[in-house]
């Protein structure tokens, strides 16, 4: 089983040719609501590609709370550890350009609330062979959850985003940490990311996602290249959570590090070619199809 322990938000996206510049207003071409979050997101990805998922996080006693609960519970995530808040939803406020790049202002609403693990949060960490964690949630809240994973011999994986300094601490208590690019730069302070992965890599495994370069992962003096497949992006939204879930889909499974860095490679593949953040991921037999084809 996967317990990811991260934010649910209502994505509020907006389509432009580019980006707007400071103090520049420009016109936009669509306008979508979408489920998102990383920890819903990753959640999703998870359970479509084949996962047994639990959700634990907060949403509000509102249509974008109710929205979310209803995806997930139809994509077969267990939400009976999403708790329903006085608080707003939170949401996302994304711009993705004409090359499927994006920006992203979160407003965290309900998620903010989650401060301190509950006993039925470590009721299903208890049970779970991989933890999922991200930053979108206070990090009080993170670091407690990944040392009480650890301390119950469940593996950690974390997403290092929204980008923030962590303490040793934290970064002791992960198993697998999965960066992208900018994120590993930021967190090791050395401009090339391979250089950074590798200081990162001193407690556990570091998968640096590179976009179309692939990724990269490090584990102490090994360093494996993880090609990407060669297909057009039209979103990047959803494609680091995709690729988060998925792995962890394969690492609980027991699947070799090479087939499950394939499976979630060809995951986030799939996803850059469709709108959306939970509207773009994949199921199991998509991902199957796919990687048969490649």
């Amino acid at each position: 089983m996967i317990a990811v322990l991260g934010s649910a938000n209502l994505d509020l996206v907006v389509t432009v040719d580019r980006a707007p510049g400071r103090g520049e207003t420009v016109t936009g071409r669509t306008f979508t609501t979408v489920p998102g979050g990383k920890g819903a997101n990753q959640a999703l990805a998870a359970a479509r590609a084949g996962g047994d998922v639990t959700l634990l996080g907060a949403v509000g006693d509102d249509e974008f709370g109710r929205r979310i609960a209803a995806l997930l519970t139809a994509s077969g995530v267990d939400v009976s550890g999403l708790a329903v808040n006085e608080l707003p939803t939170g949401t996302a406020h994304i711009t993705v350009d004409g090359t499927g790049d994006n920006s992203i202002v979160v407003v965290p609403g309900a998620n903010g609330t989650v401060a301190r693990l509950t006993d039925a949060h470590r009721t299903a960490i208890d049970a779970a062979e991989v933890v999922l964690l991200q930053l979108e949630l206070p990090l009080p809240l993170v670091e407690e959850a990944a040392a009480y994973a650890r301390s119950r011999g469940v593996r950690v994986m974390l997403t290092p985003a929204p980008a923030v300094p962590l303490p040793p601490s934290l970064l002791a208590a992960v198993d697998v940490l999965v960066p992208n690019e900018h994120e590993a730069v930021l967190l090791a302070g050395v401009a090339d990311p391979v250089a950074a992965a590798r200081a990162l890599a001193a407690s556990g495994d570091v998968v640096v996602t590179l976009g179309a370069r692939g990724a990269l992962r490090v584990n102490g003096a090994t360093t494996t290249d993880v090609p990407a497949f060669a297909v057009e992006a039209v979103d990047t939204t959803a494609a680091g959570d995709t690729f988060a879930g998925v792995l962890a889909v394969g690492l609980a499974a027991g699947l070799e590090w090479p087939d499950a860095l394939r499976r979630a490679s060809a995951a986030a593949a799939l996803s850059v070619q469709r709108p959306g953040a939970s509207s773009s991921m994949p199921d199991r037999g998509e991902i199957d199809a796919f990687l048969a084809e490649a």
